[in-house]
Parts: structure tokens; C-alpha cells; sequence
């Protein structure tokens, strides 16, 4: 059955593992999670549990979401996603979900808005190719030919111009590679979906879903702390070095 939970997107960064391997993972902040409603097939044709994250004041929600929260002993949530074909009877009303939810190892398929790139060519829409530039060529960034005379019209699908981005997009078979409970972090290696601050769902594998691999264990650096006692030294000795100044002069 499948789990999940939603997070924002943090940015990227790179850890290491203890053999000097360098992996890119993405940092996605992944704050309690509040199931606010269970589906079953009794009730709703099918098995799913909604999820809330990103709780915001009633000043800003509708007396419709607050009354949604309140059967769930909860606040309004910004953001309400459904994991489908989970275990319904493993999760109760009002429950949260951690950072825990998943390990080290795991394989998820992860979902976010990708960037919006505004109206563009076909070039960068597409991928097209241009035109020569020169020798007298009027052909530079065009969309090519709209196809042949007969139908009098341009066939539906048709690759040309228009706004770029902002669709939901999904990248699959992405591996956890640790999980901080403390800062409710969960690292994934390699890129998702979205601008930073933006929303993103984390759920099972669809094509490996009890598929976990190897975790290599990774280098953790800590920052060096001056104990009091060195610092106490330190001002004493800055202290004495000031007064002899004075003194001489």
C-alpha cells in the first residue's frame, strides 16, 4: 500500500558519503502532517487519506475549512492532498505524519509545479532547431510549416508557441537518502519539480514500491565550539595586554 506526505521545497545542496562520494540532493522541509479526512471504499468508492499541511490563521479560511479542520481537531491547513490506495485503517483522524514516514534507502516518485517560463518559441518550447542566420535566409526562429494544403487547417497537436511551464510534474523512482526528524528535513537525491518555497508531495514508488536500496552512511560535520574556559583565557589575556599598553604610555 502506498504512504506519503507533503513538503516545500527547500533548494538544493550536496552531502558526502563516508567513501568520498559526492551526492546532489534536494532539501525539502517536511513540517507535521494532519490527516483531516479518511476515504473508504464504503463511503467514497475508493481508499485514500487527505492530508493538511502549512497551517494558516481562520482569519484567512473559509467557514468551510475551518469547520473540515475542526472534525480533524485541527487548524486550517493551506494545502489539502490526497495519497491514494494507502492503508486506511493504519491512520486515524487528526494523526500527523513525520519526516519518519519514510527511510533512508527508500524509492518515492515525487510531484511538484514546475517553473513557469511565460509564452515561448518553439525553440525552447519544443526544442526545436533554428534556421540558418545568414546568406539572405528569412527563416530564423519561425515555427515551420503548419503542414500540407488539403485540410486547409492546422492538425491538432501541432508543435508551436505558447505558454511554458507552471504544469504539474511528476519525477519518479527518486531516492530518499536520509531523513532528519529533528529539523523535519528529508534529503532526495537529484532535482524535483518547483521553484523554492514551493509545494511538493512525496509518495511511494508506483513502479518499485518495496523497493529499498542500500543507504551509505554519510560524513556529518560539526562546527568546533571554543569552550568557556579558552574563552575566559583569551579575555583575560586581552585584558592584561590592554592594561600594559596603557601603562607604557
Amino acid at each position: 500500500m502506498k504512504k506519503g506526505i507533503l513538503g516545500r521545497k527547500l533548494g538544493m545542496t550536496q552531502v558526502f558519503t563516508k567513501s568520498g562520494k559526492l551526492i546532489p540532493v534536494t532539501v525539502i522541509e517536511v513540517e507535521p502532517n494532519v490527516v483531516t479526512q479518511i476515504k473508504t471504499i464504503e463511503t467514497d468508492g475508493y481508499n485514500a487519506i487527505q492530508l493538511g499541511f502549512d497551517t494558516k490563521r481562520e482569519k484567512l479560511a473559509t467557514k468551510a475549512s475551518i469547520g473540515h479542520a475542526k472534525k480533524a481537531n485541527t487548524a486550517p491547513k493551506r494545502f489539502y492532498r490526497e495519497i491514494r490506495d494507502a492503508e486506511v485503517s493504519n491512520y486515524s483522524l487528526g494523526q500527523e505524519l513525520r519526516a519518519d514516514i519514510f527511510a533512508a534507502g527508500e524509492v518515492v516518485d515525487v510531484t511538484g509545479t514546475s517553473k513557469g517560463k511565460g509564452f515561448q518559441g518553439v525553440i525552447k518550447r519544443h526544442n526545436q532547431s533554428r534556421g540558418p542566420m545568414g546568406h539572405g535566409s528569412h527563416y530564423h526562429r519561425g515555427p515551420g510549416s503548419m503542414g500540407t494544403m488539403r485540410p486547409m487547417r492546422v492538425f491538432k497537436g501541432k508543435k508551436l508557441p505558447g505558454h511554458m511551464g507552471g504544469e504539474t510534474v511528476t519525477i519518479q523512482n527518486l531516492e530518499v537518502v536520509a531523513v532528519d526528524t529533528e529539523n523535519n528535513v528529508i534529503l532526495i537525491k537529484g532535482n524535483v519539480p518547483g521553484a523554492k518555497k514551493s509545494l511538493v508531495v512525496i509518495r511511494s514508488a508506483v513502479k518499485h514500491p518495496d523497493t529499498i536500496n542500500e543507504a551509505e552512511e554519510l560524513n556529518v560535520y560539526e562546527t568546533l565550539e571554543t569552550p568557556e574556559e579558552t574563552t575566559e583565557e583569551i579575555a583575560t589575556e586581552e585584558v592584561q595586554e590592554t592594561e600594559t599598553v596603557s601603562e607604557e604610555n
